[in-house]
This record gives C-alpha cells, sequence and structure tokens, in this order.
C-alpha cells in the first residue's frame, strides 16, 4: 500500500486528493493536510464582499465531505518536508502542526510516497506597510480573499453607504496594494460590483471611485492584455476595460506600487519614480503573494530548502528558470508535468508552483521598484493541474508508469473565466471570457501571442446568470455529489 499526501485543500489539492481517491480504490492512502476546517469558493468571494451572498453560501466542511469519499484529512498546517527521511529511516515525510481545536499545536511527522503540494499562497500583508501585518489584514482596509474577510468588506461597504444615505460623500479605493501583486481580475470584479451595489442603492452619485492597479495598463490581468474576438470583431482587453471603466464614470491609477497604507490615505510610486497620494473612505486593496514559508530538510538534517523551493517560496518544478531576458521568454519555459526536478515523487499544483518568470512584460521604476503583475494560476487552471498531476501519480501508484503520464502546462491549455460586473436577477452583467493558451505562444500565434478562435470575449445578462450557475455546480462537484467526476474543471 502506497500514501498519497496533498499538502492543501483549496481547489487545486481538493481536486487532486479528490480524483485520486475516486481512482486508487482501497489499496492505497490519500491523506489530505490543510489548515483549514472549510472549503471556500474563493470566485463568489466578490459577491460576499458586497452583501449578495452570504458566507454560508460560498463554504462548507471538509471534514463529512472527505470521511464519505475515505479521505484521511488531517486539519493541519504542513511545516517543513524531508524528502530523503532521516539517516535512520529513508522513508520522505513532512511534519505538520495540528491547528483544530481538539490537537492545536501539537506536530506529527506524517510519510508519503508521493507529495503533492497545493498550499496556495501566503497573503503576505505585511509587505506594505500598513495594510497588514504578516498575513493578517490591517485596519484600514478591507479584503475579499477569504469569506471572513468578505463578510468584513460588506458591513464597511453597508456603513459607508449608510453615510452617503445621509449626506456624505465617500471616496473608493480598490485595486492592488503592492507593485508585485497579482490576481488583479479579482480587483476588477470587485470595483465593478461595488459600482453596481451604489447604484441599486441609490447613492452612486455621492460616491468616487478609483481603481489602482500595478498594470501598465487596464485590461493587462497579469496576461499581458488580451486580443480577443467580441461581437465578431478583434478587439483588445485595454480597449475593453478603459469602455467599461468610462462607461461606470470611475477613474484609474495604472503602474502604481503602493508603499504605504494609512487611515484614509495610500502613498504610492508610479512606473515614472514619482511619489503620490490618494485619499480614500473605503478600500479594498488585494495583497501580494508569497509561499505559505515551508522549509524542506536533507537526510542529516541540513537545510535545503533552497533545493525545493524558489526564492519567492514557491515550489520548483519542471520549468525553465533559466530563461534570462524578457527577449529570451519562450512559452516553453513554463512546466508541464508540475514534477519536482530533483525528488520525483514530489509535484506542486496551482499557487503552489514556481513560475519560471512573470508573463506580463517586466518593468520597474527609475527607482529600481519592480512594478509589475505577478502570474495568476488560479481557478480553472489550478483545477487542470491538480486533476492532470492526480491523474499521473495514480499510474505510478498502481505502477503502470515511473513517469508522469499527464500534462497541465498553462502554455498549452485554454480557460474559461466569467468576469462578475455587478450582481442581479435582471440587472447584473458579467464578461465571459475564454483565452487559449493561457501563456502568450509568439511562435506559433505571431502578433496576439493566441488563437483569437479560442480567445473570444462577451459581456452582458446571460454571462452573470453563467456565472451564477457555476458558483452551485462547482460547489455541488467539491463536496462530491452524484456525478461530479463529469463536470468539467
Amino acid at each position: 500500500m502506497a500514501r498519497l499526501v496533498v499538502m492543501g485543500g483549496g481547489v487545486s489539492g481538493h481536486t487532486a486528493a479528490t480524483f485520486a481517491r475516486d481512482m486508487l480504490g482501497s489499496d492505497h492512502e490519500v491523506v489530505v493536510v490543510t489548515p483549514n476546517s472549510q472549503w471556500n469558493w474563493i470566485p463568489s468571494n466578490i459577491w460576499v464582499g458586497v452583501g449578495g451572498m452570504t458566507k454560508e453560501e460560498v463554504v462548507f466542511p471538509l471534514a463529512p465531505v472527505y470521511e464519505k469519499a475515505g479521505i484521511d484529512y488531517r486539519q493541519a498546517k504542513a511545516v517543513s518536508i524531508h524528502p530523503e527521511g532521516k539517516e535512520d529511516a529513508e522513508t520522505p515525510y513532512i511534519t505538520i502542526e495540528y491547528t483544530d481545536e481538539a490537537k492545536s499545536g501539537e506536530t506529527e511527522e506524517l510519510t508519503y510516497d508521493y507529495l503533492i503540494n497545493a498550499t496556495g499562497p501566503k497573503l503576505n500583508f505585511g509587505a506594505t506597510p500598513g495594510l497588514g501585518e504578516g498575513t493578517n489584514l490591517g485596519e484600514h482596509t478591507v479584503s475579499v480573499c477569504t469569506a471572513d474577510h468578505a463578510e468584513h468588506a460588506s458591513d464597511e461597504l453597508e456603513a459607508c453607504i449608510e453615510k452617503m444615505k445621509n449626506g456624505e460623500r465617500q471616496a473608493f479605493l480598490i485595486g492592488t496594494g503592492h507593485g508585485m501583486c497579482t490576481c488583479q481580475g479579482a480587483a476588477f470584479e470587485y470595483i465593478f460590483n461595488i459600482e453596481h451595489t451604489l447604484n441599486e442603492a441609490g447613492v452612486r452619485d455621492m460616491a468616487d471611485i478609483t481603481f489602482i492597479t500595478n498594470e501598465s495598463f487596464l485590461g493587462d490581468f497579469g496576461m499581458g492584455g488580451i486580443h480577443f474576438k467580441m461581437g465578431g470583431y478583434a478587439t483588445s482587453s485595454k480597449v475593453f476595460a478603459e469602455s467599461l471603466y468610462a462607461e461606470r464614470g470611475m477613474d484609474w491609477i495604472l503602474g502604481a506600487h503602493v508603499n504605504k497604507v494609512e487611515a484614509g490615505k495610500v502613498t504610492y510610486e508610479s512606473l515614472d519614480g514619482e511619489m503620490d497620494e490618494q485619499e480614500f473612505d473605503f478600500a479594498m486593496l488585494i495583497p501580494p503573494f508569497a509561499g505559505v514559508g515551508l522549509k524542506a530538510f536533507s537526510k542529516d538534517g541540513s537545510d535545503m530548502t533552497d533545493t525545493l523551493f524558489a526564492p519567492n517560496g514557491f515550489m520548483k518544478v519542471d520549468a525553465n528558470y533559466n530563461a534570462g531576458a524578457y527577449e529570451n521568454w519562450k512559452a516553453s519555459d513554463w512546466p508541464r508535468t508540475l514534477q519536482n526536478p530533483t525528488y520525483k515523487n514530489v509535484f506542486a499544483v496551482g499557487i503552489a508552483f514556481a513560475p519560471p518568470h512573470i508573463i506580463s512584460k517586466p518593468m520597474s521604476s527609475p527607482n529600481g521598484t519592480p512594478i509589475n503583475p505577478t502570474p495568476p494560476r488560479t481557478g480553472m487552471p489550478s483545477a487542470m493541474m491538480g486533476k492532470a498531476v492526480a491523474l499521473s501519480v495514480v499510474d505510478m501508484m498502481k505502477g503502470k508508469a515511473t513517469e508522469p503520464t499527464h500534462t497541465a502546462s498553462m502554455s498549452e491549455m485554454g480557460a474559461a473565466c466569467v468576469a462578475s460586473a455587478g450582481k442581479g436577477l435582471f440587472t447584473g452583467t458579467a464578461a465571459a471570457m475564454t483565452v487559449y493558451p493561457i501563456i502568450q505562444d509568439f511562435e506559433k500565434y505571431p502578433g496576439t501571442g493566441r488563437d483569437l478562435n479560442g480567445t473570444t470575449g462577451e459581456l452582458g445578462l446571460a454571462a452573470h446568470w453563467v456565472k451564477h450557475i457555476l458558483h452551485h455546480v462547482f460547489i455541488w462537484k467539491a463536496k462530491l455529489k452524484p456525478g461530479w467526476t463529469l463536470i468539467p474543471e
């Protein structure tokens, strides 16, 4: 009997664990280690953040689902990886620290035959002074990164709406809280849902709404921008995004590295090197991401963290980390099997793997401050990676293969995204987009880097209905309800 340990129970980890368990049968073990007791459908947090959904609608407890599936669930955080075992026992293991009430603080050495790192990111609020401390949200801004954060954001928004109803004008600042943030898409969705909610409340005329972003142009989204077909015509995400912001009467600040947050004010550095300030009454600033801080140790106990992990804390996989300057970057730099090059029984999926480089063109201010989006690796791509790695590991555990049998490269896969621009049965809107491939391949698709026949966009009420339906479909899938394996990632 072999044991697969999955570190993380988010989209990629949950997908990997549940598919592996479904395919392995009773001959092998599947263990999930995650510090969270609940699963969160993160794309719907933006609706919780405007009061359009409750926290309870976007989360559910993991324990009953894993018990039903036959998955060994440990509510704990992974602390360290020991891929060579110990000098007196060569079986590899991880050290975990329990976070549940019954065992809180207790540690355990958990052995594995195969390991999938799906820990996701550390929300690095501490990277920007005043945004928060370490991984904790600060007192000056709100967040929609977790369901609890989103619930808090909704309460703060409601307080602002009440002030506007009483004649007090409010300034809203939504966007990124650091020069190297990702998840511009979440900030994009949230600002449009804020604007829609204020309209529904009848107070839009009392609000000044500004988007602040580390993107060099609106619609970069950490993907270098997108050219897509919409309504039969080719357009760019830049034109699309600028039109949307202008139509809704919202301002924007581009190429901004927020370097300090104070009560009612942010200080930021622009790509031109100038320092400026922006005042606010309500601010939602996405924090930068980092690895969760896992350490790695060799058989003799010496630190070998830099063997498994890149300096940003994400795990090294089969990517080309020596691509060099931007002019040398290729789609083939991106990993295909997501297998660690040193330890063949270790994989990383979703946000946990270290990208070879960013996707957008790297930029920095004259002061040397990097100001550019880091690569998005959430949602559909994370799930596809989780499933592909699970299929490879299952084949290896069953003795059918000695090397990965499935691939999931972001340079070879497409993705679909439905970005909400306001929730409402008859008043909601969303942008439904497909992108193929996710990573530009200028050798295969000169000019745009992507296939225009597979990169499309539509905006309207129908797309909002699709997003709302997908909310229920993917929670059904995550709960392993009947037919869950038939629902695409």
